[in-house]
């Protein structure tokens, strides 16, 4: 093999190994962007998602604030009512207490209505011998009473009269303008046993705030209906 042929296929192979190399190359080219491609989508997709859950916690937390915020405002406009509710019902209870001064200024109704609250407290004590307490400005009355009232009580309870002592510590009085922030008595008596240990406050405060209690359901229903459970 001469020079010149010598010269020619080495220019062949020179060819054949650069065709070789530029198609490896093209080939790596290709595959790394297809890569590259694949990554990239992969990265975007993962950022959406990231995006995506960022924007589903955010708003889970508005809505729970939302609803926390409905929460608050309902229960603030639900203690509002309540607060109305028992204002009304506290007015009635302040009209009635007022009402109840009224009771005493009849002197006839009133020394009845002594008679009976002690006979009513007798029997609730049943003891032979009690104290009684009332307000200084009621003694004489109560003492133009008593007599009738340990009749009545023994002919009730089957017993003999028994001995009613008339304390010399008074109940509070009547509320006036002096003492108007001062414990107060409307009306009414307190019977204690000898000993103390058995107490029947019958006062007309005493028996309009049990009766208040007692009917403050029917009140309350009659004023504002039927609470919802």
């Amino acid at each position: 093999m001469n020079d010149s042929e010598v010269s020619t296929q080495i220019q062949q192979m020179v060819r054949f190994i650069r065709q070789e190399a530029d198609e490896k190359a093209n080939e790596i080219s290709v595959s790394a962007e297809e890569e590259f491609n694949i990554e990239k989508l992969q990265l975007v997709e993962a950022e959406k998602k990231k995006i995506k859950q960022e924007y589903e916690r955010k708003e889970k937390q508005v809505q729970v604030r939302k609803k926390i915020e409905y929460s608050m405002q309902l229960n603030a406009s639900r203690i509002k009512v309540l607060q109305a509710q028992d204002d009304l019902v506290n007015s009635m209870k302040d009209s009635a207490s007022k009402e109840l001064l009224g009771v005493s200024s009849v002197q006839k109704n009133y020394k009845n209505l002594l008679k009976n609250l002690i006979v009513q407290s007798l029997l609730r004590l049943k003891e032979p011998s009690v104290l009684l307490r009332c307000r200084k400005e009621d003694v004489k009355l109560v003492e133009s009473v008593l007599d009738s009232a340990k009749e009545e009580y023994a002919e009730k309870a089957q017993v003999h009269q028994p001995e009613i002592i008339v304390d010399k510590i008074y109940l509070p009085p009547a509320p006036s303008k002096q003492n108007e922030h001062d414990r107060y008595c409307s009306g009414g008596v307190v019977l204690a046993s000898r000993d103390g240990k058995i107490v029947f406050e019958n006062t007309l405060d005493a028996r309009l705030e049990v009766v208040f209690r007692k009917k403050l359901p029917e009140i309350r229903k009659s004023l504002f209906g039927q609470i919802a459970a």
